[in-house]
């Protein structure tokens, strides 16, 4: 008290000031112990009891005073809103002891904290521990805070809440308690106690919010190489962990949960109840991650959501792009729209992409994001430079903001290409489907010689050069349906061969890969960049293979400033960068960037048209040598024997677009998502990217002069390509579409995408056009280098470059 200036009110919510004589007088007087009848009396004369009676109804209406006494209504049954009375009623029932703080914290919580201590008092809570948890402390924690806990199976009833202490929350028996609590219609809340980061919560309700198996398929989703070991040795619970905590760490999870249920049990049902939090004992730091209802779920949503969509003609509508001054439109969303859209979707607990951060060691220049394991390639499997149990999904552009969704995107593209269970099937042998049914090989393009000399293929142990098994044409799997855009046929596939898999397949099913799918703004703009990268990669396999010279792009003709902030960053490193014109008989632009580390007595700057590498054959190089992947030196490739010269360290990426100026843009930013694995290679500290190393050491412009310019050809400039624009995406479609036909090719689409995303995706496959890993069948591989004018006669098979492209 101020005495002439106001009464002020001090809380933990902040301080309130009541001016005026009623304040200076009635406020000392507010101590709990008088009724408005003995306030009147002391505050006479003060104040007059009309005076007094004004002042008390001010302060009642604004929720500054509380009258204690008052009837509050008997405990609401489990589940019902607050202030609810079992059936409805709202008897009145005597007040509980007084707890003045108790009734603070309620007040702040935005709860009438009379009533909010009243419900506590009264409700029961229930304690179920899981094999491997003690419910003592807990227990003890609850009776501290006043909460009765209910004993035994005949309690159940009269329990409010049930928490349920396990030490995983993938445990086995929460199956069941998420079933017995949704059949009862009651609440739970399930806790971690124990280990260095306790976790509490969210209340699982049964009408209202998602469910326990919810919650378990976005927490399998980042553990699958805990998954894997567990298939392995085949348990039948989560694989265990050692102990680590202090007592005071386990007393603090104790009170955690005991807090928790007396929030819940009060009446506070505010969205933190729903989140999952996690108590970090090391920093004190408290992280909530929200538990979203995925629509799909087998339990408490539709199942078939997924396979209904699947089993849909894909349909082409009309898409106007998005405008976008940054130069990287062509999308119905802008990166900051999308980031701004689905960025909830990112979360190391309960996200579907685990993080968005710079990829460790991308130099200053180049923007690199990485988001979480990479799906496509399972722990289990072969390793190489973008396999094992560090492989990541990743994503590139030219500011923080385009790479970050560019990593999200990619993370939600093998998420949504993944066989979670529900997807569209149909079982039946390849003979039975009929004319439906498409032969795996008319996609993967695997040589007849492949397939015969298949285990001296494997002995290299990289998942881009296994050569699989031939298909059983005779035994029965999993096919899935694709659709035609342009003719709503449908086609059918391996379901193997389009969704990844955490489970090894048949040694005699083929195994899914990247190529085609996609992620976008919109689903005709995922189709889009499922197409260019088909169409990418088949224009890098017919150079590569083929190892013919290709024209130089002109980077200073497109004129545009990041790529000299680009080519200067990486001179800084010592390097040079140069591009090559790939693009085939489709017409669509492609373009490899290129770098090499320069030797230190070279000019930086590149020669521009590409590295000055002295006189090279003009086709691929003569001298027989094996088909397939070489482990050491050999005559027309990469060695490291004398002779190789320094190593080069030579990296590359690839870009296609219908706008030339974006295919460059790509290739250049692609680029820079090697330039972290180079580094760690050459320092040694990753030793685990064989096919990588061999590459970086001993490949160098002059035994691979493919790799640079047609030194007859003129270079390329934005101006070599005839681009129109136009403002819908599914023009674009019509268009690509239309030169695929022209070729006597289809293009099948599989909408991927998943409920509980929100991001489209797609599986976009066009038999024929060829994959950029080692793939021999006959086909466009031999045709289109001749029929181009790049060579004159097709390579024999024999003479394809023995180098597999390891990205």
């Amino acid at each position: 008290m101020v005495p002439g200036d106001a009464a002020y009110l001090v809380s933990h919510g902040g301080i309130t000031a009541l001016r005026g004589a009623p304040a200076e007088v009635l406020v000392p007087l507010l101590d709990g112990t008088r009724t408005p009848a003995g306030l009147a009396d002391a505050a006479a004369p003060a104040l007059s009891r009309e005076e007094v009676a004004e002042a008390l109804r001010l302060l009642d209406r604004t929720g500054l005073l509380r009258y204690r006494g008052r009837p509050v209504p008997a405990p609401a049954s489990p589940g019902a809103p607050p202030g609810a009375g079992h059936g409805g009623a709202r008897a009145a029932v005597p007040a509980p002891p007084y707890d003045r703080a108790a009734e603070a914290f309620f007040d702040l919580a935005g709860l009438d904290g009379a009533r909010a201590t009243a419900r506590m008092a009264r409700a029961a809570v229930r304690i179920v521990a899981l094999p491997g948890t003690d419910p003592a402390p807990v227990r003890a924690a609850c009776a501290a805070s006043g909460l009765r806990v209910a004993e035994g199976d005949g309690d159940r009833g009269e329990a409010e809440l049930t928490v349920v202490l396990c030490d995983d929350y993938l445990a086995p028996g929460l199956a069941e308690v998420d079933a017995r609590h949704r059949r009862a219609g009651r609440p739970w809340l399930p806790a971690r106690p124990a280990g260095p980061e306790p976790w509490v919560g969210p209340v699982f309700r049964p009408d209202d919010g998602p469910c326990w198996a919810c919650l378990a398929a976005r927490l399998r989703g980042h553990r699958a190489a805990e998954l894997a070991v567990m298939r392995a040795l085949g348990p039948d619970r989560p694989l265990g962990r050692p102990e680590a905590a202090l007592p005071a760490g386990r007393a603090l999870a104790a009170q955690a949960m005991a807090l928790e249920a007396a929030k819940w049990v009060a009446g506070l049902r505010g969205p933190e109840a729903g989140r999952l939090r996690a108590l970090d004992t090391r920093t004190l730091r408290v992280d909530a991650h929200p538990v979203p209802r995925l629509p799909q779920c087998p339990v408490c949503g539709d199942p078939g959501i997924v396979a209904a969509r699947g089993l849909r003609p894909f349909t082409v509508r009309s898409r106007p792009k998005a405008a976008d001054g940054t130069g990287g439109g062509h999308r119905a969303l802008t990166a900051e729209q999308m980031l701004e859209r689905h960025g909830h979707l990112v979360g190391p607990v309960t996200g579907v992409v685990k993080e968005l951060r710079r990829a460790p060691g991308a130099p200053a220049f180049t923007e690199a994001y990485v988001s979480g394991e990479n799906l496509a390639v399972r722990p289990a499997g072969p390793t190489g430079l973008r396999a094992g149990p560090r492989a990541l999904s990743g994503g590139k552009g030219l500011t923080a903001t385009e790479a970050r969704v560019s990593a999200l995107c990619e993370a939600v593209e093998r998420y949504s290409g993944s066989r979670h269970g529900d997807e569209p099937v149909i079982r039946d042998t390849y003979r039975a489907l009929g004319d439906e049914a498409l032969h795996p090989n008319a996609v993967q393009l695997f040589h007849e010689r492949q397939f015969r000399e298949r285990d001296r293929w494997n002995a290299a142990r990289s998942p881009f050069t296994a050569v699989p098994e031939p298909f059983d044409e005779d035994r029965p799997v999993d096919w899935t349906p694709l659709w035609s855009p342009a003719t709503g046929a449908r086609r059918l596939l391996p379901t193997s061969m389009l969704y990844f898999s955490a489970d090894p397949p048949h040694p005699r099913e083929p195994v899914a890969d990247s190529n085609g799918g996609a992620a976008g703004s919109s689903p005709e703009d995922a189709l889009l960049q499922g197409v260019l990268e088909l169409v990418e990669r088949d224009a890098v396999a017919l150079w590569w293979y083929n190892r013919t010279r290709q024209p130089a792009v002109d980077l200073a003709a497109f004129d545009e400033p990041y790529v000299e902030r680009l080519r200067a960053g990486y001179r800084a490193l010592g390097r040079e960068v140069w591009a090559l014109d790939l693009t085939a008989d489709l017409g669509i632009p492609v373009f490899a960037a290129l770098s090499r580390r320069t030797p230190a007595a070279r000019p930086a700057g590149p020669h521009p048209a590409g590295p000055e590498a002295g006189p090279h054959p003009t086709g691929p190089e003569a001298g027989p040598h094996p088909a397939g992947p070489e482990a050491g030196p050999h005559p027309a490739g990469p060695g490291t024997g004398a002779g190789a010269g320094p190593a080069e360290e030579i990296v590359f990426g690839f870009g296609a677009h219908l706008d030339p100026r974006i295919a460059l843009r790509r290739a250049l930013t692609e680029m820079g998502q090697l330039l972290p694995a180079v580094a760690a290679v050459a320092s040694g500290r990753d030793t685990g990217h064989d096919a990588a190393a061999r590459w970086w050491r001993g490949a160098t412009t002059a035994n691979c002069p493919y790799l640079t310019p047609d030194p007859h050809a003129a270079p390329r400039g934005p101006g070599s390509w005839t681009h129109t624009h136009r403002a819908d995406l599914r023009d674009d479609l019509t268009a690509v579409t239309g030169l695929l036909v022209a070729r006597g090719m289809e293009l099948l689409v599989l909408d991927q995408t998943r409920p509980d995303t929100g991001i489209p995706v797609v599986k976009a496959v066009v038999p024929g056009l060829r994959h950029f890993w080692p793939r021999y069948a006959p086909g466009r591989l031999y045709d289109v280098p001749v029929a181009l004018g790049r060579l004159a006669e097709p390579t024999p098979y024999e003479r394809l470059n023995p180098v597999p492209l390891f990205v």
